[in-house]
């Protein structure tokens, strides 16, 4: 059974389980925030610690699904987002300076991940799978994640920012600013990402994992440009995003080798591709649904998109 998050008498929320916090809108009254150390039973020991904390605020974004949204702040340039942070808590005092700041760290709730991992596949990982805190996972024993976003301005108990990765509705716990001389390590190194990858300490550090070359066939070209127009996904750039990451077969990625080739899954559609050194071409895309599925429910809509989409482009007969 999911957590319950306790309210009333202006008690603290309380999260009796560990690794699940349970959203609340913000438009709810909240009560005072404050954080403690309360003792609970726990998946180890009874005499574990629980701590009882509350969101100060939450983040509105478009993207509302985790396939939708940015793997790190650095892949999600240019996308805007605002933080809403609650009234009647005297955050209107604790952002005064905070705009002086070019980059601020939010701290946030993984709030749509259940349970967590002790290893996990990253993305990036070409050698199987890699201990939770040896990645940047959201599934984790406490589900904490850390972002620094560009502060574009601050209106009120709203933040306006940008190169935001967070989903819509997650909760935000802290807001720190980001201090170059303190918190960048340009010259770090890059853990089990790279051997050898190191850049100056003036610039910032190259991605440690080279980029594919992502090219679209005209007929694939024409295609996404259609299912953009009339379905609203922009898929060209969710299949760039993804293929120029690896084009290896990976389950969090939604690529497999088939019978016909490779393909990668966006959302219902499918991308058919191949691969040569480090240069991906993308074939065609189709529709994911059956034959029966779209012969069914002829008041979907969008079963309907996908009618229209193979009306346009039938698949070959099968054989």
């Amino acid at each position: 059974m999911p957590a319950r998050a306790k309210r009333g008498g202006g008690a603290p929320l309380l999260y009796e389980e560990a690794g699940d916090l349970e959203s609340i809108p913000a438009r709810r009254p909240c009560a005072k925030s404050r954080v403690g150390i309360v003792k609970a039973g726990s998946i180890d020991s009874d005499q574990s610690p629980r701590l009882r904390l509350e969101p100060i605020g939450y983040v509105r974004a478009a993207a509302a699904t985790k396939v939708q949204v940015a793997r790190q702040p650095r892949a999600a340039q240019g996308v805007t987002a605002r933080i809403e942070l609650l009234p009647g808590r005297n955050f209107e005092h604790a952002l005064e300076d905070l705009a002086s700041w070019e980059l601020v760290w939010v701290v946030f709730w993984f709030h749509r991940n259940p349970g967590w991992r002790p290893k996990v596949l990253p993305p990036r990982s070409t050698t199987g799978r890699k201990g939770v805190f040896a990645t940047r996972s959201p599934h984790r024993p406490n589900p904490i994640g850390i972002s620094v976003v560009r502060l574009e301005r601050v209106d009120g108990l709203v933040l306006r920012i940008r190169d935001s990765d967070m989903l819509d509705g997650t909760p935000v716990l802290d807001l720190k600013p980001y201090v170059p001389y303190t918190d960048a390590h340009p010259a770090a190194g890059n853990g089990w990402l790279a051997e050898e990858t190191t850049s100056g300490a003036d610039a910032q550090p190259d991605d440690p994992v080279p980029a594919f070359t992502v090219r679209f066939e005209p007929l694939a070209l024409a295609q996404a440009e259609w299912i953009q127009a009339h379905a609203g996904l922009p898929i060209g750039e969710r299949i760039r995003a993804t293929l120029a990451l690896g084009p290896a077969p990976h389950p969090y990625r939604r690529i497999r080798r088939g019978a016909d080739g490779m393909r990668l899954a966006v959302k219902e559609w499918r991308v058919r591709f191949t691969v040569l050194d480090r240069q991906v071409r993308v074939i065609q895309l189709d529709s994911g649904f059956r034959a029966s599925q779209l012969a069914a429910g002829t008041g979907d809509k969008t079963l309907q998109v996908h009618r229209d989409f193979l009306a346009q482009w039938p698949r070959p007969p099968v054989t």
